[in-house]
C-alpha cells in the first residue's frame, strides 16, 4: 500500500507554497471553462438557431456534441499526465479551448460550429479530468470529497449565472461575442495557472507511455466491484440533469412560456446545486461521503417521483416546476462530488488515469442519455420527469451492487491502494 498523497519532503517548494484555499478556487474555475462554454450559449440558441438555419430540436446539438467528445477526450489527458505530469497536459488542454472558442465564434455554417465544437470538447477534455487527479495527489478519503465539494460550490456559481452572462452579451453584441467570451476567459485562468500551479505528480509515480499498462490501469479503474455503482451510476442521474440542460432553453421557452424568465429560473436551479455542495463541505468529514449521498439519493427519487405526479396534471405550472426541478439539483449536489471521491479513493498512484476513465464514463454516458432525453423534449416536462425518476432507480440499483447491499457506510478513511503500475 502506498502513501496517500505526497510528502512536505517530496512535494516541491512551489507545490507547499499553494494554499488549499487557492488549490481549490483555482480547480473550481478550471472545471468552470466547460460550464461557461455550455450554459452562455443556452440564451442564444434561437438566436444561432435562425442566424445558421437550424431546425428544431437539433439546436440540442450545439451543446450536446460538446458533452459527449468531453466525455470522449476525457480518456486521453490522464494517461499523458501520470506521464510527463499534470502541468504541462492540463496547460495544453487550455490552449486547445481557447483556440476553438475564437474558432466557434468564426463558424458560418451549422456543420462548421458543430465540428468545432467536438474538436473544442475533445481535445479540451483535460480542464474537467485532470482536476480531480490534481486533489487526488494531495488527499484521498473523506477530505477529498470535503476539497471536491468546496470546488463545486464554486464552479456550479457560473451555471448559475452563465445564462445571465449570455444574455447581457446578446443585449450588446450578437451570439459569436459569448464564444469571444470563452476564450477571454480561458486565457487569465490559463495564466494564472501557469504562473502558480505547481507539479504535483511525484517522480516515484509517473507512469510509462505503455498502452497495456494504461488499459490495465483505466480497467482497473472501473472493474473494481466497490467503485462501479459510483461511476455509472453517478453518470446515469447525471444524464438526467443533462437532459434537463439540453432542453431547458425549450421547456421555459415554449411549455411554459416565460422566455424572458429562463436565466433566472436556471440560475435558481444551478444555485441549488451550489448550495448543496456548499452543505455537503460542512458535513461530509463528520457524517461521510456514503451516508450523505445514499440519503441524497433517496430523497432524490422521492422529489422525482413527485416531479412525475406534477408533469402528468393537464396544468402544470412554472412554480411548481422550478421548486421541485431546484430541490432535485440541489441533491444532485450532494451525491455527484460524493460519488466522485469515492470512485477516485483507492487510485493515488493512478490518478491521472483513473480520473481520465472515471470521468469519461461519467460525461459520455451522461451525454448519451441527456442528448436522448433532450431530443424527446415532446412540448412537455413528461419526458425528463420520467427520466429523473427512472435515473435514481437505476442508481440506486447500481449503488447496493457497489455496497454488497449495505448502505450509509460510516466515514471513509484515506486509503492510497496498490495499483499496477509500470
Amino acid at each position: 500500500m502506498r502513501a496517500s498523497g505526497a510528502s512536505p519532503a517530496t512535494m516541491p517548494e512551489a507545490a507547499r507554497n499553494l494554499g488549499e484555499r487557492e488549490l481549490i478556487w483555482m480547480m473550481a474555475l478550471l472545471m468552470a471553462l466547460q460550464a461557461f462554454g455550455i450554459d452562455a450559449i443556452l440564451p442564444a440558441l434561437d438566436e444561432v438557431a435562425a442566424a445558421l438555419a437550424i431546425e428544431g430540436n437539433d439546436r440540442q446539438f450545439i451543446v450536446g456534441v460538446y458533452l459527449l467528445t468531453a466525455g470522449l477526450g476525457a480518456l486521453v489527458p490522464g494517461a499523458l499526465a501520470d506521464r510527463f505530469g499534470r502541468r504541462p497536459v492540463l496547460l495544453a488542454s487550455i490552449g486547445v479551448y481557447i483556440a476553438l472558442s475564437i474558432a466557434s465564434a468564426l463558424a458560418t455554417t451549422f456543420e462548421g460550429l458543430i465540428a468545432i465544437r467536438a474538436a473544442q470538447g475533445f481535445f479540451g477534455a483535460g480542464i474537467v479530468a485532470l482536476p480531480p487527479a490534481i486533489i487526488r495527489d494531495r488527499v484521498g478519503g473523506d477530505k477529498m470529497a470535503r476539497m471536491m465539494s468546496l470546488i463545486f460550490v464554486i464552479f456550479l456559481m457560473v451555471p448559475a449565472i452563465a445564462p445571465s452572462i449570455g444574455e447581457l452579451i446578446l443585449l450588446v453584441a450578437d451570439w459569436r461575442a459569448i464564444f469571444l467570451a470563452m476564450a477571454v476567459q480561458g486565457v487569465i485562468i490559463g495564466t494564472w495557472v501557469y504562473f502558480r500551479l505547481p507539479e504535483s505528480l511525484t517522480e516515484e509515480n509517473r507512469q510509462e507511455i505503455r498502452p497495456r499498462v494504461i488499459a490495465g490501469n483505466m480497467a482497473r479503474a472501473l472493474s473494481l466491484p466497490s467503485i462501479i455503482g459510483y461511476v455509472f451510476g453517478g453518470a446515469i442521474v447525471f444524464g438526467a440533469l443533462f437532459g434537463f440542460i439540453n432542453s431547458s432553453q425549450q421547456l421555459i421557452s415554449e411549455s411554459f412560456g416565460a422566455p424572458d424568465l429562463f436565466p433566472i429560473v436556471f440560475g435558481i436551479c444551478a444555485g441549488s446545486m451550489a448550495l448543496a455542495s456548499w452543505s455537503n463541505s460542512r458535513i461530509v468529514e463528520r457524517f461521510g461521503a456514503r451516508r450523505v449521498s445514499h440519503t441524497a439519493l433517496f430523497a432524490f427519487i422521492a422529489v422525482a417521483s413527485v416531479q412525475v405526479w406534477f408533469a402528468f396534471q393537464p396544468e402544470e405550472t412554472l412554480w411548481q416546476f422550478v421548486p421541485l426541478m431546484a430541490v432535485n439539483m440541489m441533491l444532485l449536489g450532494f451525491i455527484g462530488s460524493n460519488f466522485g471521491s469515492i470512485a477516485m479513493n483507492p487510485f493515488f498512484a493512478i490518478a491521472g488515469a483513473a480520473s481520465s476513465v472515471q470521468s469519461a464514463v461519467r460525461i459520455s454516458l451522461a451525454a448519451v442519455l441527456g442528448a436522448a432525453i433532450g431530443y424527446a423534449y415532446d412540448g412537455t416536462p413528461r419526458p425528463l420527469a420520467l427520466s429523473l425518476l427512472a435515473s435514481g432507480l437505476v442508481c440506486l440499483g447500481l449503488v447496493l451492487f457497489s455496497e454488497r447491499g449495505r448502505l450509509f457506510g460510516p466515514p471513509e478513511a484515506e486509503m492510497g491502494l496498490g495499483v499496477e503500475s509500470n
